[in-house]
Order: structure tokens, then C-alpha cells, then sequence
């Protein structure tokens, strides 16, 4: 950035055609002459070559007074520099790992599939928040602890797979796998993100205790309950015959998972489809935005020396000119 911190002082650029001006009207309206007894010395001697270049010290010095002038509006060179405070958010997502999951209702993929896409989009979609990933089915364990690396945690998230725990849905001893993670967190946001299709069944933690344990340490809990309403299509493979579907009644306890996001200050959602599921992510991504200011400052460098020793330079130069080369006689 260029700009002068003075600008008023341009204004004396004004005068620099008004002297042009009068200095060519002088020299075509005054001239000296000289009285010589014989012209034969000056018929026969050579004009100097230098004689065409007599302007060339007026233009230094007009040159000169414009560097000074320019000076005096004081020149200014900014580089603008921004400054990015951000206060990112810890966030836990929980995902339900058990056999129910295989259920295929959210078309063109199961509910573990779905899941793990919205998942990813979420993932992308987060700066400067630290992110870890807590799986659960009959038993809970950190699939990724809390990291920046959104790299390595999309790399965790796509190897999950039905089978990795022991079939159950042990939703309070989650929500307490997640408490552990965040408890010493400094973040001024904890958010625990926990999906499930089912009813709490195993663990030896009840997910409403689990639930004021995270509100005493400050953590919001989001509930999300995944599944069509009614019943839905659940593969079985028969060695026999193949693969094979079987309907299975939808059994989600709705009424718990509001309790637990209450408790906490969240809020529970219904995802009946992968595109609900998506919509439900992009809102508690709203409601959980990070803080981001942005202060901009511009540092400034004086330039008006530059001009002031070009000016000086330019009447020296011009002083020099004037009494050696370009002198005038008398």
C-alpha cells in the first residue's frame, strides 16, 4: 500500500507548468549579443555539440523542486498485516458400532455408512477444532483421540466396522468414554456429537448418570437417533441361500436421548434418512460455530528521505552543470 500522509502539499505541483511557462517565454523574448571587430573567427569555428542540451539544468532543477514537493507530502509505503484470533471447539463424535447398524434404510447405503459420510463432510467442514471419534456397541473405546490432524481422524473414521466390539449398545459407558477425553479439555466449547439406533442394554453406567457426570464438567451432549420410522430391512447372510433381508422393528429410545441432550444443554435430532442426517450435522454445525477475530493493521514506512536526497543530488548536479559545462557568459 502507497499513499501520503500529507497529500495537501501536491497542490504546489500546480506551479511547475507556470514556470516552464515563464521560462521559455524568457529566453525567446530576452537575448544577449556581443560586438566582435571581425566575424571571421566565428564564421570558422565550430558550434559545440552541447549547446543543444542547454535545458538540461532547468530540467534538473524542476526535477529537483518536484522530489521536494512530493517530500513534503510525505510518501508512505504500508504493509497490511492481519492478525487471526480463533477459539476453537473440542468435539466428540460417537458412533454406534452395533449390528443394528448393518440396518439398510438409509438407501443407497446402511445406517453405518451414512453415517460415516455425513461424518466425513462434517470433519472437512471444521477449522481449528480439535476432533476426536468414540465407538461403542457393547462396549466403548477411543478410536481417535482429540487432534488437529483431520488427515488421520477421516482415516480412522473409514476403517470402523460392525464386528470391531462386542454386539450391544452400551450408550451410558460412550457418553463416559467421551467425559474421559474432554474432562481436562481447556476448550471453551466441549461437545460430544453421539449416534445411535437403539436402546441402552449393556454397561454398567446409566446414560442419564453418565450424562450429569458431562454437564458437571461442562460438556453439551447432541443425541442423534438413526432410523426410519417403523421397520426396516436388515441383511442376513445365509450360507445356504445368500444374502437374504429381513424386516426389523426400528427401536430407538427417543425419550432417553432427549433426557441425556437435556441434561446437558443439547438437543436431540431424529435422522430417518441420509439426507436428514446431513441437515442434522449442518445445524449443530451452526449451533457450534467457531469464534474467529480478525484484527488488521498496516505498517507504514516513510519514504520522504528518498526524495529529499534525490532533490539534493538533482542541485548539485544541476549547480555543477551550470558553472562547467552549461556556463553562461557573461
Amino acid at each position: 500500500m502507497f499513499h501520503f500522509a500529507d497529500p495537501h502539499f501536491l497542490l504546489l505541483l500546480l506551479v511547475i507548468p507556470l514556470l516552464l511557462y515563464r521560462h521559455f517565454r524568457r529566453r525567446r523574448q530576452s537575448s544577449g549579443t556581443l560586438r566582435y571587430s571581425n566575424l571571421g573567427l566565428l564564421k570558422s569555428g565550430q558550434q559545440s555539440g552541447l549547446s543543444k542540451y542547454r535545458w538540461v539544468p532547468f530540467l534538473l532543477r524542476m526535477l529537483a523542486l518536484i522530489f521536494l514537493i512530493v517530500a513534503f507530502a510525505r510518501p508512505q509505503a504500508g504493509q497490511q498485516e492481519r492478525e487471526i484470533l480463533t477459539e476453537g471447539i473440542d468435539i466428540i463424535l460417537s458412533l454406534d458400532i452395533s449390528s443394528s447398524m448393518l440396518a439398510e434404510d438409509f438407501k443407497p447405503n446402511n445406517r453405518l455408512e451414512a453415517a460415516k459420510l455425513v461424518g466425513a463432510k462434517f470433519i472437512q467442514g471444521r477449522q481449528n477444532d480439535r476432533i476426536g471419534l468414540v465407538v461403542f456397541a457393547g462396549q466403548s473405546f477411543t478410536q481417535c483421540p482429540l487432534t488437529l490432524d483431520y488427515g488421520i481422524l477421516l482415516q480412522f473414521l473409514q476403517d470402523i466396522e460392525i464386528g470391531m466390539i462386542e454386539d450391544g449398545t452400551a450408550i451410558g459407558m460412550a457418553i463416559a468414554n467421551c467425559v474421559n477425553r474432554l474432562r481436562n479439555s481447556e476448550a471453551k466449547s466441549k461437545v460430544v456429537i453421539l449416534l445411535t439406533d437403539g436402546r441402552n442394554n449393556r454397561g454398567e453406567l446409566d446414560p442419564v448418570t453418565a450424562a450429569k457426570v458431562a454437564q458437571a464438567f461442562g460438556i453439551r451432549i447432541y443425541t442423534i437417533g438413526a432410523g426410519k420410522e417403523g421397520q426396516a430391512l436388515y441383511p442376513i447372510d445365509d450360507p445356504l441361500f445368500g444374502r437374504r433381508y429381513v424386516p426389523m422393528e426400528v427401536q430407538i429410545d427417543e425419550e432417553l436421548l432427549q433426557r441425556v441432550a437435556e441434561v446437558t444443554g443439547g438437543k436431540y435430532f431424529r435422522a430417518t434418512d441420509e439426507t436428514s442426517l446431513a441437515k442434522i450435522y449442518t445445524e449443530i454445525g451452526e449451533l457450534e460455530k467457531t469464534k474467529i477475530e480478525i484484527k488488521e493493521y498496516t505498517r507504514y514506512t516513510e519514504l520522504f528521505v528518498r526524495f529529499v536526497v534525490a532533490a539534493i543530488l538533482l542541485l548539485l548536479l544541476e549547480l555543477i552543470l551550470s558553472q562547467t559545462r552549461f556556463r553562461k557568459i557573461p
